[in-house]
């Protein structure tokens, strides 16, 4: 019993520290800025960790009861995926191309924009001004789209198939009984749910308190992450490309 309490600390406190790596904050901080809500900045937290818990389990779990070996140059494509999200996420952020899909998408939006103004003319009670230009406060009560849901379970799902193995191959050092690698497993996603839900949370408090009296800084902070997902996801698609071989003869792969 004790073992298994001290496993589980470890598990969670294990997932909870592995959600701050920089290139998953850098991650959801490009889809977290444009978040008006702290409550909905953490339900992104928490809908990312369910998808990196999801790929953690199912390749982790392949790899404990199958004793399935990732060949190198598939284990470097697979961390390569996420290098090249993270120049799609901050490339999509920058060009504004992210804002206009999610209005389109969101819920009782009956023409798919932001602009305040219904279809048959009338102004949303939403209009930050009057007149033919005036643009929609971003409301919180709003429900969630089908869009800002599937965003971040993927992101979460790509991560996850990153670091599935480096998480497995930890746990059969570690541990000796499949069933309590498993286990382990689940309450590692566990941890990854908890802490990223937290980290969104706190990542959102600066761009929701400054929306309204600090719009200026509001749209830098925005444009920044963007720049840090393009720069990071450029930097770890040459380090795993051309340093550790991907597109090379000989790749070599250290599972991390």
């Amino acid at each position: 019993m004790t073992s298994f309490l001290a496993i589980s600390l470890l598990g969670l406190f294990l997932g909870m520290r592995h959600a701050t790596d920089p290139d998953h904050v850098i991650a959801v901080s490009t889809i977290v800025s444009k978040q008006r809500g702290v409550g909905r900045a953490g339900l992104i937290g928490v809908i990312w960790g369910l998808g990196h818990t999801l790929t953690i389990f199912l390749v982790g779990a392949a790899i404990i009861l199958f004793k399935v070996a990732i060949p190198a140059r598939l284990g470097l494509a697979m961390e390569l995926s996420v290098g090249l999200m993270l120049i799609l996420l901050g490339f999509l952020n920058l060009t504004g191309v992210l804002q206009r899909i999610m209005a389109r998408m969101l819920p009782g939006s009956p023409d798919g924009c932001a602009t305040g103004v219904s279809r048959s003319g009338g102004s949303a009670p939403s209009e930050l001004s009057s007149g033919e230009n005036a643009v929609v406060a971003p409301s919180t009560t709003t429900p969630i789209g089908l869009f800002s849901v599937l965003r971040p379970l993927v992101v979460g799902i790509v991560h996850g198939l990153a670091g599935s193995a480096a998480v497995a191959l930890l746990v059969m050092t570690t541990i000796r009984d499949p069933w309590w690698e498993i286990g382990y497993l689940l309450v590692f996603g566990l941890g990854t749910v908890i802490g990223m839900m937290i980290i969104t949370a706190v990542i959102a408090l600066p761009f929701v308190y400054t929306a309204g009296k600090l719009s200026w800084w509001n749209r830098g902070m925005a444009v920044a992450s963007g720049l840090l997902s393009v720069a990071f996801g450029v930097f770890l698609s040459y380090r795993i490309g051309i340093v550790d071989g991907l597109f090379g003869a000989h790749p070599h792969w250290i599972p991390q």
